[in-house]
């Protein structure tokens, strides 16, 4: 099993940022992918941005040129900055780890971007 804790949510108005982190233990051996999913009200969960054990990364073009994803492998912790915030990116943040045994997900961090 792995855990993941999230943090970095918060409150933010249109055109700010935030980092959201997370922290990955456990059976962390092998790792190959961490990630970010988002899921509105009302919506699927879908794709924020990918990194890789190589490091190659794959963003959602709504996010291109606003987030970057990059990892700590020392801390087995994975980042979302996020700038230039906008109101549709409001919602529940989750984490996501892919080894050779499973995938999984953090609990979520509520990010909501409004004046």
């Amino acid at each position: 099993q792995v855990q993941l804790v999230e943090s970095g949510g918060g409150l933010v108005q249109p055109g700010g940022s935030l980092r959201l982190s997370c922290a990955a233990s456990g059976s962390i051996f092998s790792i190959y992918a961490m990630g970010w999913y988002r899921q509105a009200p009302g919506k699927q969960r879908g794709l924020v941005a990918t990194i890789t054990s190589g490091d190659s990364t794959n963003y959602a073009d709504s996010v291109k040129g606003r987030f970057t994803i990059s990892r700590d492998n020392a801390k087995n912790t994975v980042y979302l900055q996020m700038n230039s915030l906008k109101p549709e990116d409001t919602a529940v943040y989750y984490c996501n780890v892919k080894n050779p045994y499973g995938s999984y997900w953090g609990q979520g961090t509520q990010v909501t971007v409004s004046s």
